[in-house]
């Protein structure tokens, strides 16, 4: 009876590390090709072949507002990431949008997949900084990242500023191919 009991015991600590772990790989994704410098990276990425075409026609200037979100998000490059986290200390990808509006007065849902409901889906062509960017990291159509765009290029390449799994508080380009391929959808909340 006592070496059962044992062999169940081990049986489930396995489970919760397996758990644990597949928790840990589909929330909020990261990009290896990602940078993770503490000031703003507007460089150009240079698209890899066979990517969807993932560009934005705004060419506009923003609002104060949407600048003041960007200049609060861009404080946190750098800042790891903790799962569930949503402090200055670590962030998850949901917890860092949370946090970013939130400090200028606009509350979203705490879980990526419920912000993907809140305001106006818009087509990748129209997004602007300030946007919402939705991501499936572990495929299929689930939400299970989310970041904010940050700006647009010259080109039309789309950067968001999110938080990864591997290096945190970081800006990305959806010209990346990890991201271009987990992108689903944006949405607009402000």
């Amino acid at each position: 009876m006592g070496a059962e009991l044992f062999q169940q015991k081990i049986k489930v600590k396995q489970l919760v590390v397996t758990l644990a772990a597949a928790v840990f790989m589909v929330s909020c994704g990261s990009s290896k090709s990602a940078s993770a410098s503490k000031k703003s990276n507007t460089k150009a990425v240079a698209k890899a072949e066979n990517l969807r075409k993932l560009d934005s026609k705004f060419n506009g200037s923003v609002s104060r507002s949407i600048n003041d979100i960007l200049k609060d998000a861009e404080k946190y490059i750098g800042t790891p990431y903790k799962f569930g986290g949503n402090t200055s200390s670590g962030f998850d990808c949901s917890g860092f949008t949370v946090k970013v509006f939130e400090e200028n007065n606009f509350n979203l849902p705490r879980r990526s997949s419920d912000q993907a409901d809140a305001g106006k889906n818009i087509d990748i062509k129209d997004v602007k900084p300030g946007d919402l960017l939705f991501f499936a990291t572990a495929g299929g159509s689930r939400v299970s990242h989310v970041g904010i765009v940050h700006d647009i290029g010259p080109d039309g390449e789309v950067k968001f500023i999110h938080a990864s799994t591997s290096k945190g508080v970081i800006i990305s380009s959806l010209n990346e191919k990890y991201w271009n391929k987990a992108y689903l959808h944006a949405q607009r909340v402000l």
